[in-house]
């Protein structure tokens, strides 16, 4: 059996690698990444700790990014020399040693070239995220906490600040309803595709009899606001209610009215923050992730815009983008591009990316199919 033409794959390996940096604009990140570096450097960037935090997030994710994109290449430029050195000296196990890392950079490379297909108006931005237990009981409350979970794991494995910025505990187990942020580039357009209702079948481990059940959770994804965004909100159009926060206590927490609920008179919309020590913090976190959903309505005309730009969020039967079965089978499935993974546990503890490719993938296709 013939091995790899390695002068071939090598060659189009660069050509695929110069068209990601080009659309990632690697020469912006690299600026933006010199300004931040300054920032950094002022000797009063913590007398503001949320600038700081959101400055100093910004340039993790950013070198983050630069730094995976500047590996990939090295490890090209290293093939090709493992590929010449085992030509020259008729190595075949260097040669096999090479055509196995081969089909891992093409991997990585097919991994990263996803991200050039992220085009959309708001996809280069941060995501946030929010969770909501839907029917199913107490099962959909711990379904919600597993998403949550698995989300931030996700995150985590990849370098990304996460910033929790409201949790409802259920009473029994688990959450009513969570809001996160995501903070690195493309965290929106990546995880938008993670918008809908999710479905979990398993032996219930609150039923006493052992049966089987089925839950549901919905996952919203909206984009992070930038300064450069224009939404005015008149003070008139909200309401401000604080209470005491939930869940575990702590230092000021479930002592004081330090929890704040807004409401968006208008249009009904209804976000709350209790993770932070001060009422005055908690409000400031509130108006971030109000701010970020009252864009996308405005930004959606008319309500398929915003079912895509939000998702399906009824989370009940017929509803579903995706499946976690867990008895009497295992398997998870996303119903909308077909992929498929048979352990469940890999992916509620992070291993997502393969179903953030296939869905970016079919999003592009459904595009394009619109488009003609």
């Amino acid at each position: 059996m013939a091995g790899p033409d390695f002068d071939t794959e090598i060659k189009q390996l660069r050509a695929t690698m110069s068209t990601i940096e080009q659309v990632l604009d690697l020469d912006a990140m690299r600026r933006e990444i010199a300004d931040l570096g300054e920032q950094v450097a002022a000797p009063d960037l913590w007398d503001d700790q949320d600038n700081a935090t959101r400055v100093t997030g910004r340039l993790s994710a950013l070198q983050g990014e630069v730094d995976r994109v500047t590996a990939l290449a090295g490890r090209i430029d290293d093939l090709e020399i493992m590929v010449q050195l085992g030509q020259e000296e008729g190595d075949a196990s260097t040669l096999a040693e090479a055509e196995t890392e081969l089909a891992r950079i093409h991997k990585t490379v097919e991994a990263l070239e996803v991200r050039t297909l992220l085009s959309g108006e708001y996809d280069v931005r941060e995501a946030l995220v929010t969770i909501r237990s839907g029917a199913g009981g107490v099962d959909a409350a711990d379904f919600a906490e597993m998403l949550m979970r698995m989300y931030t794991r996700w995150a985590e494995q990849h370098g990304y600040p996460v910033d929790v910025y409201d949790t409802s505990y259920a009473e029994e187990a688990g959450l009513k309803s969570a809001t996160f942020a995501i903070h690195a580039p493309y965290a929106y357009g990546t995880l938008s595709v993670e918008a809908g209702t999710h479905r979990l079948v398993r032996i219930s481990p609150f039923d006493n009899q052992g049966r089987r059940q089925t839950s549901f959770a919905a996952v919203e994804v909206v984009p992070v606001l930038e300064q450069t965004d224009e939404i005015d909100i008149p003070d008139e159009d909200i309401r401000v209610d604080v209470y005491r926060s939930s869940g575990p206590g702590g230092q000021s927490v479930n002592t004081t009215d330090s929890a704040v609920r807004l409401t968006h008179i208008p249009t009904g919309v209804v976000v709350s923050c209790q993770n932070e020590k001060s009422q005055l913090q908690n409000k400031a976190s509130a108006m971030v992730i109000l701010k970020a959903k009252l864009l996308a309505l405005k930004k959606a005309e008319e309500a398929a815009q915003l079912k895509e730009l939000k998702g399906d969020v009824q989370a009940s039967w017929g509803d579903q983008m995706r499946n976690y079965v867990l008895n009497p089978y295992q398997i998870v499935k996303d119903l909308r591009t077909g992929f498929e993974v048979g352990n469940p546990t890999a992916v509620f503890d992070g291993e997502l990316d393969g179903f953030l490719e296939a869905g970016i993938r079919w999003r592009r296709g459904q595009d394009r199919a619109a488009e003609n």
